[in-house]
């Protein structure tokens, strides 16, 4: 349940009401937006009388919430969520590039591709250190050495991090890490989202394979339940019948997203499409459609990478493609503002 409070309510009618909720067990989640505050209601409101609530002069309207996420609601959060990382932020109407090899294989190959990427746009740097594979006889990531060599990076460049966490034992050593990646085998690995719920480390947290909206949105509720509001979605394709391409890449995601939640909504055409030539198509796509940022595998030797090279893209192709991607964002920015007719 919502309740949509009057502009400037009354304190003393404010805590009031929400004293009396607490009083019921329910938990009050409030949100003051740019445009009106919103109380949500958590917990069982089936006894609560609505028009009760209505009634009162602080209340502008009260509504029954179905969708079983209540965090990650745009309901209960009107506002776009905007995560800030150092200096970088993911979403407000923003593009942000994340950037970088599948995985971290040397110091000279992470830092290259890192100074790279940043003189292309990128403002934040991706590498794998673990790698969760289908066989447990590939290449399963440099692991620790791959964190100490992406800090080097990110001392070289100044570049806050992004690589993937696979359980919640191996918090301690991504503490210097800036974004946790969760993998979309991991999606719904509820004791690593409950643990990473309890950090304040910004979260990306890509769709499993076989998931639905509904499924990815619960999974970032786990998280915000926690008391982590800093959740960034990403769509990396999903398993259907076609197998020209590695993943189907669902571009609907990022305007249905965006209807059904408050949070970042980030697009990874490199996975999706498991080619490279394919990228820069899907890339330009997903901005077109209002993505909030992309995260692209650039890697400067692909046909010797240890991991993903099909699906990578040089340094001079990724420094064409992003140049292309912000005139893109330049023209659906001047596509949405509003035609004034004089």
């Amino acid at each position: 349940m919502i309740v949509i409070l009057k502009d400037n309510p009354d304190k003393e009618q404010l805590d009031g009401l929400m004293k009396w909720l607490k009083e019921q067990n329910i938990d009050v989640h409030p949100t003051v937006g740019s445009r009106q505050t919103i109380l949500g209601l958590i917990g069982d409101t089936s006894s609560l009388d609505m028009d009760l609530i209505a009634s009162l002069d602080i209340v502008e309207d009260v509504k029954r919430v179905q969708e079983p996420y209540k965090n990650a609601n745009r309901k209960f959060h009107p506002d776009d969520t905007v995560v800030k990382v150092g200096d970088v932020t993911i979403g407000g109407g923003n593009l942000t590039l994340i950037a970088g090899p599948c995985s971290v294989e040397s110091e000279e190959q992470i830092v290259g591709i890192a100074k790279a990427v940043k003189a292309s746009g990128a403002t934040v740097l991706r590498g794998g250190a673990f790698k969760p594979r289908t066989s447990p006889y590939s290449f399963q990531g440099m692991q620790i050495d791959g964190i100490r060599l992406l800090l080097k990076a990110k001392e070289a460049t100044g570049l806050p991090i992004c690589t993937e966490i696979m359980d919640a034992s191996q918090l301690p050593l991504f503490e210097d890490i800036d974004i946790l990646q969760v993998g979309a085998r991991n999606m719904q690995n509820f004791s690593l989202l409950k643990a990473l719920g309890k950090t304040r480390k910004p979260i990306l947290l890509k769709r499993g394979m076989a998931a639905s909206y509904q499924d990815l949105l619960m999974s970032a509720e786990y998280i915000l339940a926690g008391g982590n509001p800093n959740v960034i979605l990403c769509e990396r394709g999903i398993r259907t019948f076609e197998t020209y391409t590695r993943n189907t890449l669902d571009l609907a995601c990022i305007p249905s997203l965006k209807t059904l939640t408050h949070l970042p909504v980030i697009i990874d055409p490199s996975h999706a499409t498991g080619k490279s030539a394919l990228v820069p198509s899907m890339a330009r796509a997903a901005v077109a459609a209002g993505a909030d940022g992309l995260i692209i595998e650039v890697h400067n030797d692909p046909p010797h990478a240890k991991c993903d090279g099909a699906q990578s893209l040089t340094p001079a192709v990724f420094d064409r493609l992003a140049k292309n991607l912000f005139q893109i964002k330049e023209v659906v920015d001047d596509d949405r503002k509003p035609v004034v007719i004089k």
